[in-house]
Formats: C-alpha cells, sequence, structure tokens
C-alpha cells in the first residue's frame, strides 16, 4: 500500500471512501485533532467528512483547532461589486461553503448580501454551515485598531464571529480611520503630488496578541496570516500563545513553494493557496505579461488534453495534489463554479507532476518589491 502524507490528511489508496453528508458538529476549539483520514476509492474521489451539506465530494480539512475547513474556498478579490452578490449566492448554491474575502477588496458588504440570501432561502441551514474567512489590513496593525477592522468587517459581511481572521500582509502602515477612507488602500494620500506609502513600526508580535485576545472573545475561530516567509512565520511561532491554524501564500507552477509547504506541514499549519491559476488577474495591472500564462503552458495544455480536462482544473489539481491544503478559486463566470470544483475525479500521474515541477520558475505576481515602487516605496518581504 502507497501512503501520501501531509500533515492533514492521508491518502489510503484502495479503502472505501467515507461520505458524510449531515453536518459534521463543531468541534471546541481545545478539543485535539492531528490529523484527518481522507480516503480514496478507485471509483470516486477523495472526501472529508464535512460541514458541507448535499456536496459531499468537496472535501473538508480538520486544522489543529479543532475546526472542520472546506478546502474549496470561492474567493472575491477582483469580483465587480454590481455581481458579488449574485455570484457569492450562486457559488453557495454549486456547493461552496468556504468564501475568502477581504475588505480591500472593497465588496465586503456585497459579499454579506450574497450570504444573507442563501441563508434566507434556505440554501443552507444556518451560519454554522458556511466557513467565512477574512483580513485584516495593514492600516490595522496597531492593537488598538485590530478590533476596529474586524468590527466594520463582521458588519458588513452581516456575521457574528469569523472562522478564520488571516493578516493580509506582514507590514505595518499609517493608520487611516474607517471614518476617513474605507477601504483604505496601500497610500496615504491619494490626492499628494507623489502618493506614497506611510509605513510603520508595528511588531508583529502586538498584532498577533490582539487576534489572539478577540479568539479568547469568541469573535474570531481561527488566525493567520498570508504572504509571509519562513523566518518571520518561525518567529512568531516563537511567542505565540494561539498558533496560526492557516497560512495562505500565492501558490501556482511557476511559483511552487515547495520548501515553504514542507516547513508548514511540519508544524500542522494548513496552507491555502490563492491565485492557483498564476497570472490571471494580475495582467490588467501589469504585473504580468501575457507570455507568463499558465493557461497557454503547452505543458499544461498537453495534460489537460490527456485527462480530458480544462488547463485551470489542471493547475488546481496539481495545486492539492502537491500539498495545498485549500484553494482560492475565483471566478465571476457562474458556469466555471462547478468546472472549479470538478478537480477531485481525477489524478495526476507522476509523469504528469514531474513535468509541471519543472516550470516553477519562482515567480511571484502579487509581490510588494514590484508593486510599491508604483507609490514611491520599496519593501522586499520577500527576500
Amino acid at each position: 500500500m502507497n501512503f501520501f502524507l501531509v500533515s492533514f490528511f492521508v491518502c489510503l489508496p484502495g479503502i472505501s471512501a467515507l461520505v458524510v453528508t449531515s453536518p459534521a458538529p463543531r468541534l471546541h476549539r481545545n478539543a485535539h485533532v492531528s490529523s484527518a483520514a481522507m480516503m480514496t476509492d478507485e471509483e470516486g474521489p477523495a472526501v472529508f467528512p464535512s460541514l458541507v451539506v448535499n456536496h459531499p465530494r468537496i472535501p473538508a480539512v480538520a486544522l489543529v483547532s479543532g475546526d472542520i475547513m472546506p478546502a474549496l474556498a470561492f474567493g472575491t478579490w477582483k469580483v465587480d461589486k454590481d455581481t458579488t452578490a449574485d455570484i457569492v449566492y450562486q457559488a453557495i448554491e454549486h456547493g461552496y461553503r468556504h468564501i475568502d474575502t477581504a475588505p480591500d477588496n472593497g465588496n465586503e458588504k456585497e459579499v454579506g448580501e450574497g450570504i444573507r440570501r442563501a441563508l434566507n432561502s434556505g440554501l443552507i441551514e444556518s451560519r454554522e454551515h458556511l466557513w467565512v474567512s477574512s483580513k485584516l489590513w495593514s492600516t490595522h496593525h496597531k492593537k488598538e485598531h485590530v478590533q476596529e477592522a474586524l468590527l466594520q468587517t463582521l458588519s458588513d459581511l452581516g456575521i457574528d464571529y469569523l472562522d478564520l481572521y488571516q493578516i493580509q500582509f506582514p507590514i505595518a502602515i499609517a493608520h487611516i480611520p474607517i471614518s476617513e477612507r474605507y477601504p483604505p488602500g496601500w497610500v496615504f494620500d491619494p490626492d499628494a503630488k507623489e502618493p506614497t506609502i506611510h509605513f510603520e513600526k508595528v511588531p508583529l508580535q502586538e498584532t498577533w496578541g490582539a487576534l489572539e485576545e478577540l479568539v479568547d472573545e469568541g469573535r474570531i475561530r481561527n488566525i493567520g496570516l498570508c504572504n509571509v516567509n519562513v523566518a518571520l512565520l518561525w518567529d512568531l511561532i516563537s511567542y505565540a500563545r494561539i498558533p496560526p491554524t492557516v497560512v495562505q501564500i500565492e501558490r501556482h507552477i511557476l511559483n511552487q513553494r515547495n520548501k515553504f509547504l514542507e516547513f508548514c506541514h511540519s508544524l500542522n499549519i494548513a496552507v491555502t493557496a490563492y491565485s492557483p491559476l498564476g497570472d490571471e488577474g494580475y495582467i490588467p495591472d501589469n504585473l504580468a505579461k501575457n507570455q507568463d500564462s499558465t493557461l497557454s503552458s503547452p505543458t499544461v495544455l498537453n495534460i489537460a488534453q490527456e485527462h480530458g480536462k480544462s488547463c485551470a482544473q489542471i493547475m488546481l489539481r496539481w495545486n492539492i495534489q502537491t500539498g495545498a491544503t485549500t484553494l482560492v478559486c475565483k471566478t465571476s463566470t457562474p458556469s466555471r463554479l462547478e468546472e472549479n470544483m470538478d478537480i477531485l475525479g481525477f489524478e495526476l500521474s507522476q509523469n504528469n507532476l514531474e513535468r509541471l515541477s519543472k516550470l516553477d520558475k519562482g515567480i511571484k505576481f502579487n509581490d510588494p518589491a514590484v508593486f510599491m515602487k508604483r507609490m514611491n516605496a520599496f519593501l522586499p518581504i520577500f527576500d
């Protein structure tokens, strides 16, 4: 028997699939969960016991906090405000039970409207059957500002707690009151002759301590961070009273970050991959070039034809199969909601994986060292 071990699940080929169609109970956050078994059948995809109702083919992951996190998230970055509520409702209708949002996306009120529609129509039985993740923006890293940011997000989303709250960037910048400008963005004064970023010297330990207090109060169930490197994460572990349960990073075939994944797995930290299709979304901002397109890669195209799948499905499947615990799938096209979910009924061969591994170039599209220069600032956090 062959074993594929990741800190959060074990693939056991040849064992009948365990399917739970009713919602699993939420565990107390102090309950000990070291791993969750994901079992496969030769005739079907791998599945987890899950909070998902009537969609047992969607996997979920047991976090060290004891909570169960659906592994496919619907992302709301660059989803137009006018269509956000509709597409969030449609995502839930298609079976997504994890919504990944952020105030900097500028559409959290509309995300909340989509969630309310789903609740009111009976698509989901209760708030507890939906996992909602959001993020803390860089203007609110000081201890006295963290709760203000969270309360605004909860108000916009129309809920009273978050399943996961993550520091979006390990970069503190000058506070801008919500009443003055929201979302605040990066630059301190957009009307200045040369708009720039005003950095603040706020220790990450201060921000993390404020998040831990909000966990104690029951406003957040899990805490994590995004866009970090090993050194920063290892330092955080040294003082965290409540360790991070999830880390979110840019991960795709051009930026595979396998050593970072291995490190997180060794600490039982789940890894969420955002921008799993690579350059999609960055070309309009001139942060990627057409030649960087992963969707037109001859290798990906060839493997897609081999499996009778789209290039997007190949890249999503690659991410899950090579160690990402959760994927953030973003689309404004309803037909792609189902396509993005249909990645568990096939498996990439070892030859497929070896060919895709050769495409890694360490290319980051969401890199402050690049985009901050347009704002007369520079902070290469990954170096």
